[in-house]
């Protein structure tokens, strides 16, 4: 069986179990003010009696009810398989994306499509591009992509700006390949745009590397996949292979 993650002991704080019930709010600023960057809001109730869950981007912990213990890692269903943290983590990841409508992103999409997947992409990035070459591949097998800004070198960078190039052109999708093929862009013009909004929710999802697929369900693929194999993997739901 492979485990998402291990549980492991992270840190174990120094106040003493009481034997009192404590209040749940009080408890948990108590517990954010033990934890440098965890505000009262991250920390919630937790499918497993006795902890609470905290949730800082995609990173998971969970703190015994007491306050006095905190395991860092993912929560694992032994009896059923089910990785209970990682289902989290897909519907936390399709959530965010639901903010961007038709107008925030870039699609290129078949005529029938059987399946969408959200693709992070940066211009300069070497197999964002070559996905980009085979994007024809990707509709012949039924499959849109959807794309969102992640410029890896983050903003005010030369990447930033070429995605906001992009995204102030008259025709976008003609815009992106060009800029995909190393045409030059003018930067220097200036529009009301979606990148920084997607380059946060990127952040707010522990986006680190493009390209990054999401896939209908909320799955991640990380790195370039061919089409042929990512149609298979979409029709049977096996994407332990592809990671």
């Amino acid at each position: 069986m492979r485990f998402a993650t291990c549980l492991t002991v992270l840190l174990a704080l120094a106040s003493c179990a009481s034997s009192e019930t404590p209040d749940s709010e009080a408890m948990r600023k108590k517990i954010a003010g033990r934890i440098p960057g965890i505000q009262p809001a991250d920390i919630r109730e937790s499918p497993i009696a006795g902890y609470y869950e905290i949730k800082k981007g995609s990173a998971y912990g969970y703190v015994t009810r007491d306050g006095k213990y905190l395991f860092e890692g993912d929560l694992v269903n032994l009896e059923t398989g089910e990785p209970i943290t990682e289902g989290q983590r897909r519907s936390e990841r399709l959530t965010v994306l639901k903010q961007f409508g038709p107008d925030e992103v870039i699609e290129f999409a078949p005529k029938k499509t059987d399946y969408t997947v959200t693709v992070f992409t940066d211009i300069d990035c070497g197999y964002c591009r070559k996905l980009h070459r085979e994007i024809k591949d990707y509709n012949d097998q039924g499959i849109a992509i959807r794309y969102v800004f992640f410029p890896r070198s983050g903003p005010q960078t030369e990447s930033f700006f070429k995605a906001e190039a992009v995204m102030c052109a008259a025709d976008r999708k003609q815009a992106l390949t060009k800029a995909k093929l190393g045409v030059a862009l003018d930067t220097s013009k200036r529009c009301k745009n979606p990148v920084a909004k997607q380059y946060a929710a990127a952040e707010e999802l522990g986006v680190n590397a493009t390209p990054l697929l999401v896939l209908p369900n909320g799955d991640l693929v990380r790195g370039y996949v061919p089409a042929a194999q990512l149609a298979v993997k979409l029709a049977t739901g096996d994407f332990a292979q592809l990671n």
